[in-house]
């Protein structure tokens, strides 16, 4: 009977979808009767493959095979493609492989969605027919287990379970069954029958499960699983589950309650410790909490259960679970119930937490607590609640010091009104630290280490402390929504408490308002004085509110550090300042201004005054930058006024002379009165090499900015002074800019700590945090004294090593004072110091005493110097790496200046002299700059001088000069530097290539042209300075250039480069070593394969140079001898290299040059070098001779001699060792025999057999010894042994190679 293949059926019966289930079998029966329905799915691959992909890790393709399925199906619409289908599907429910086991869940519940008049109770029924517990094989009773979950799973998910209850009921009570294996399937089983409670109606719940639940229902308080099944019935349910059927259930109407408490409190550890690797919050913890709010019970349950119940155990999961119960609760609580719970014993612990968690290795839940409050800010609209939060975690201290950090980013999601208020509660506890309402807490050390009031003030210091940095750190997150008013008023409260003081109130300063509980001592002073300035830089980087910056257009530039009608923020701060200084009877200033620092302060704003009125009729940047000056420095009078005030009056004068200067322009004076002009130029450099000098990093900022808009001005006088403070040499000839004084020690060297680093504060506050957490109590400014105290034990330590022995001064001062007092014992008199009373002895211990302290005092005195050069050092080298701001400035604004040419030798000095300096740290990041600034901006710019026509002569005496230099030189990375400044000089001199050649007819020749265009160089002169560097890199062997140095000249100058070519040529033979004549070869294929070069030396002159370059290659490889030295390879293979180019370019032009000579050294080189079968050097031979038409010999495949192994056959023996075994026992006699009984010799060590194998390897660890002195060094000799002690081997070359002689 004729079959239908499956494409078939199913053009037949696409039209027939509405057709039911029997009737596509009845017309698949009557089709093929015979045939089994497997031999139809046989023929149809693609049907097949979709079950194969269902089984495939990658979650798409298993999604895809699902979603392809279901259409196939759909589109076929065949009986036995369906029934085959869900025999597949449900065996594969209990794949091996776990990634399948979810596809073929899914695919099976997709198929039962798409086929809806398939029964679902007939599937539940195949699933448990295939995978029954009680008839599987032991060994597959785990996947059968996840056989039957997946297959509830997967009815579950076909969405259709509500319409069949008995299949309900069936899914539960299989579920409950496997709920016992809870080694397997954990909590899955419960957590699938909550699946399916959440999709069934209330009446299925009440009629169907609700008896089959009752047993699982009425032990709810046995397992987290179980309890949280009744939550969620009780959740769903909630008519079916009155009090009335809870009471029956469980014993009471309502599940919290001061009974149940024990037991829900067990329940609750359990579900910590089952989630302790997850690091999760159960969900059942969650929903009781839900719950307990729904009870009205949540008192009772956070006191009872959590706080009396979860923290009785050691600080692990339960408090973990705890502490997430905590961040999970902020959404669901009313506002008086989030302060009561945030200043609880919960929030105690948590705070013991995270300081404790601060040792390393220990588990830290805070990014945790982050995470949860941040959600909670971000989702909740409500500013009160908002508020309540960031009080109450601001409000955990640790001996007065907040445990979360002062740049906690959380704060950005707050509410503009919450935020305000956030704020003037931080002021508030500045001003008036209320350490009650702290919810404050202590170590076991520091409990220990308490002493009342010293400890209350430590406290207030450090919660002002971090309030400060809180309050700044506000202000320097851009993501935080904040209005103008805001930032002014945080600056505003910051600058008075740091500089001034309130007499009594006054309407127009509210700071004055603020009385302070607790005066501001010197330590807090400082804090305020740093926080101040680093502030300030915030404010100069601040961008526009957002309000503002809606206002702004579009293409206009993102204005930084100004307010939203254009003022600077810090012009603001100095308007207020004026205003506190203009009201000595409301406010005092805790350093006031002596007559001459006010007039700087006045005339300060003067200058402001005016330069605002220029910067209004022409906006320029210069103005601008030098405004920002004044206003900058006048700040800064508050915290140095001594350094400053001169400063403040040069810089005046200095802005003066550059506005007339501009009017002097203007006018067009005499030249004789603008010789005088400049002036302003250099007192303006100096003044910012003074300023650079502060440890400010906001001065740094500025001074770059006034410096990058004075640039065009600076002249060569005021670059020697910024270079002369950056060479070492003239740094100590005269003053340095930077002093070191005792005062500078204690005011100036923490700051430049700090303050140097102002927008790094919140790094520093997290070390602070970090021993403030910790059990030591000490804060950052203590423990940064015992580090010090530490480093001073050490640096004692190595005075003592480095004298090694006592003064002897000291030694003669001793014994004077022992002699004077007859304390010495000689031998005449033999007296001790039992002959001396009291007296005697009470002098003699003053005189010792006296003796000692000025020794002390002496070696203290020597450690402060060594100290203080120390600090110095680092003080200048950092002062320097400023400095170069100014360098790397004028070199990208001012590139095209011929003064830039007079950077190159003294930072190329500044190079050198670095690679043999000491290698501090601060020193290798100093010199890495100069490198960098030189090399990379300097050199390689695009932008040059194009005005060096008129010092041609002293620009080829400069590159003299520094090639001169670059052959003495001993270290080739210094080497490197100079010969980058010699080539840009080079193109210096060149110049850019005349604009003419721009309109040639074509634009090769145009290109021609720019690479011969050499400019103002003398290219003779400059060849021969190459010439001469290039022959002693050649014939110096160790020379500091190299060859890529050349390369890059090739490169760049290829006129220079065919001057040179001749030169390098000639030492592929005459180079030193065997490694320059390697690099020659490298120059010469470089310079040849250039495009440039080929046409630069077009015709006869190319021609006669490929046939010197091919008469010096065949001398060249004519001198290699027998050799297996790696060095002569590798020059080897390099002048293969050059020949290969060198052959293919004669054959390519078909150039008249004779290489012959070359093809018969080319020969005869394999017999010299021995040949591997591949590598670099034996393709490139082999490249090469493919051009003369000699190809790679092709190695044969012996096939093994039959007949020898046929004779060597019945040597073998049963039982015993074969040769190829028996050879590495050869050396057994002491002198070996003849070629010709090797066989003979060998037999009788090998008819000893394995009897004897203790005994080798006892003469295996003799012979050495023996072997040393018995055995010859005769190489032919061991590779005849070899040969010999393998005749059963079946490679026949290596038979040939050995034993020729025998043939």
């Amino acid at each position: 009977m004729h079959v239908f293949p499956l494409q078939q059926h199913g053009q037949q019966l696409c039209c027939c979808e509405e057709m039911s289930v029997e009737m596509v079998e009845e017309l698949s029966v009557k089709a093929a009767q015979p045939v089994r329905p497997a031999g139809i799915l046989q023929q149809n691959r693609v049907f097949l493959d979709f079950f194969w992909d269902l089984a495939k890790p990658d979650q798409e393709v298993r999604l895809k095979a699902v979603e392809n399925l279901i259409q196939y199906l759909k589109t076929n619409n065949q009986a036995d493609e369906l029934e085959y289908t869900f025999k597949r599907l449900v065996d594969g429910l209990a794949h091996t492989r776990e990634t399948a086991r979810p596809g073929f869940s899914l695919a099976l519940g997709q198929v039962l969605s798409a086929f809806e008049d398939v029964s679902l109770q007939s599937i539940l029924d195949r699933i448990k027919e295939k995978h029954n517990l009680q008839k599987v094989k032991k060994k597959l009773a785990r996947n059968a287990m996840f056989g039957n979950l997946f297959g509830a799973l997967a009815l579950h998910q076909s969405g259709r379970l509500s319409k069949e209850p008995q299949v309900v009921l069936g899914c539960v009570q299989l579920l409950q069954s496997l709920s016992q294996h809870r080694q397997h399937l954990k909590d899955l089983p419960t957590k699938t029958m909550m699946d399916i409670l959440t999709e069934i109606p209330e009446e299925v719940f009440e009629e169907v499960l609700l008896g089959a639940l009752q047993t699982d229902l009425a032990s709810a308080f046995r397992t987290p699983e179980q309890l949280q099944l009744l939550l969620v019935a009780l959740q769903r349910f909630p008519q079916t589950l009155k009090p009335k059927k809870l009471k029956k259930l469980l014993g009471s109407s309502t599940i919290i309650n001061a009974d149940n408490i024990p037991k829900l409190t067990e329940v609750l550890k359990m579900a910590a410790r089952s989630v302790k690797k997850e690091c999760v919050l159960p969900a059942v913890v969650l929903d009781l909490l839900k719950l307990s709010l729904k009870e009205d019970s949540f008192q009772l349950f956070w006191n009872k259960a959590i706080v009396d119940g979860m923290f009785k155990e050691q600080p692990g999961p339960t408090h973990y679970l705890s502490f997430r119960l905590l961040g999970s609760a902020l959404p669901l609580l009313s506002v008086a119930q989030l302060k009561e719970v945030l200043s609880g014993e919960v929030m105690m612990h948590y705070g013991e937490h995270v300081v404790s968690a601060q040792k390393p290795d220990r588990f830290k839940l805070a990014p945790e607590m982050d995470v949860y409050v941040s959600d909670f800010l971000r989702n909740c609209q409500d500013s009160d609640k908002q508020l309540a939060v960031m009080v109450a975690f601001s409000s955990l201290t640790n001996q007065g010091y907040p445990v979360v950090p002062t740049v906690w980013k959380v704060v950005q999601h707050l509410q503009p009104a919450a935020l305000q208020n956030y704020v003037e509660w931080l002021k508030t506890m500045f001003l008036q630290p209320q350490l009650d309402k702290l919810l404050d807490f202590s170590t076991r050390k520091q409990k220990d280490n308490q002493e009342g009031k010293e400890q209350k003030e430590n406290s207030i210091f450090r919660l002002r402390k971090w309030i400060v940095a809180r309050l700044s750190s506000i202000i320097d997150n851009h993501q935080v929504k904040k209005q103008e008013d805001l930032i002014m008023d945080v600056a505003r409260f910051v600058f008075f408490h740091a500089f001034f003081s309130a007499k009594k109130p006054s309407a127009d300063i509210p700071e004055t308002a603020g009385k302070l509980s607790v005066p501001l001592d010197d330590k807090t002073r400082v804090v305020l004085v740093n926080s101040f300035f680093g502030l300030l830089l915030s404010m100069h980087h601040l961008p526009l509110t957002e309000d503002s910056a809606e206002g702004a257009t579009v293409n206009q530039k993102r204005a930084l550090g100004v307010t939203a009608d254009g003022t600077m923020w810090i012009y603001h701060l100095v308007q207020y300042t004026q205003v506190l200084l203009n009201q000595p009877k409301h406010v005092q200033s805790n350093k006031p201004f002596s007559p001459e620092q006010r007039q700087a302060w006045d005339s300060m704003l003067e200058s402001v005054a005016s330069l605002k009125k220029k910067a209004k009729k022409g906006q320029t940047a210069e103005w601008s930058a030098f405004q920002q000056l004044f206003l900058l420095v006048g700040m800064h009078l508050f915290k140095a006024p001594e350094e400053l005030v001169d400063i403040m009056k040069d810089l005046q004068s200095c802005v003066d002379k550059a506005q007339e200067k501009k009017a002097k322009k203007k006018k067009k004076k005499q030249a004789t009165e603008q010789e005088e002009e400049p002036e302003w130029v250099e007192v303006m450099v100096d003044i910012l090499l003074s300023l650079l000098s502060q440890p400010s990093r906001h001065i740094r900022q500025v001074c770059k900015t006034v410096f990058s808009s004075i640039c065009p001005h600076v002249t060569a006088a005021a670059l020697t002074a910024i270079l002369d403070v950056l060479d070492s040499e003239k740094d100590d000839e005269e003053n340095s800019a930077v002093v070191v004084t005792d005062d500078i020690d204690k005011t100036q060297k923490k700051p430049e700590d700090d303050d140097d680093e102002e927008d790094e504060e919140m790094e520093v506050d997290k070390s602070d945090e970090s021993d403030d957490g910790s059990d030591e109590d000490e804060d950052e400014g203590d423990e940064a004294m015992e580090e010090e105290e530490e480093e001073d034990e050490e640096e004692e330590e190595e005075d003592i090593d480095e004298e090694g022995e006592v003064d002897q001064n000291f030694r003669l001062e001793l014994m004077k004072v022992l002699q004077q007092q007859n304390a010495l014992a000689t031998e005449e008199d033999g007296s001790s110091d039992e002959d001396m009373d009291d007296e005697a002895m009470m002098e003699l211990d003053k005189s010792l005493a006296a003796l000692f302290s000025e020794q002390k005092k002496k070696t203290q005195a020597k450690k402060d110097e060594k100290t203080k050069i120390q600090k110095e050092k680092t003080l200048v080298r950092d002062f320097k790496i400023k400095v170069l701001d100014l360098i790397e400035v004028f070199v990208a604004r001012q590139a095209g200046s011929p003064l830039v040419l007079g950077l190159v030798e003294p930072l190329l000095t500044i190079i050198d002299k670095g690679m043999s300096s000491d290698s501090h740290q601060q020193e290798q990041d100093f010199l890495r700059r100069v490198a960098d600034i030189f090399r990379n901006q300097l050199c390689r710019s695009k932008v040059y001088c194009r005005t060096a026509g008129d010092r041609q002569g002293e620009l080829h005496d400069l590159l003299d000069k520094l090639m001169t230099k670059t052959q003495k030189l001993s270290d080739s990375s210094v080497c490197l530097y100079y010969f980058s400044a010699s080539l840009y000089v080079v193109k210096v001199l060149r110049g850019a290539p005349p604009a003419e050649t721009k309109e040639e007819p074509t634009a090769d020749r145009a290109a021609a042209n720019d690479f011969k265009f050499m400019g103002n160089v003398d290219v003779d002169r400059v060849s021969t300075i190459f010439r001469n560097a290039l022959s002693s890199f050649m014939s110096r062997r160790k020379s500091p250039l190299t060859a890529q140095m050349f390369t890059d000249l090739f490169t760049r100058f290829p006129v220079l480069c065919v001057n040179l070519l001749d030169t390098a040529v000639q030492h592929i033979t005459s180079g030193v070593r065997v490694h320059q004549q390697g690099q020659a070869c490298v120059l010469v294929l470089r310079a040849m394969q250039s495009r440039e070069v080929q046409q630069l030396l077009s015709g006869d002159q190319w021609t006669e140079l490929c046939a010197k370059v091919a008469g010096q290659l065949a001398a060249c490889l004519q001198a290699v001898g027998q050799t297996e030295s790696k060095v002569v390879k590798e020059k080897v293979l390099k002048t293969l290299e050059l020949c290969q180019f060198l052959v293919k370019i004669v054959n390519l032009q078909k150039l008249s040059v004779d290489l012959e000579p070359l093809q018969n050294v080319l020969q005869s080189l394999t017999s010299i070098i021995t040949f591997k079968k591949t590598g670099k050097l034996e393709d490139t031979y082999w490249a090469v001779m493919k051009h003369f038409g000699v190809m790679k010999p092709k190695v044969e495949k012996v096939k093994p001699d039959k007949e020898a192994d046929q004779q060597a056959a019945p040597k073998k023996k049963k039982g015993f060792l074969p040769e190829t075994k028996k050879r590495k026992k050869r050396n057994k006699p002491v002198l070996e025999p003849a070629a010709d009984n090797s066989t003979s010799t060998n037999k009788p060590g090998a008819a000893k057999g394995q009897a004897k194998k203790k005994n080798d390897k006892k003469m295996k660890q003799k012979r050495p010894a023996d072997g040393a002195t018995a055995s010859h060094p005769n190489p032919a000799k061991k590779s005849k042994t070899q040969s010999e002690s393998k005749p059963a081997k079946k490679k026949k070359p290596k038979q040939k190679k050995g034993g020729g002689g025998q043939m």
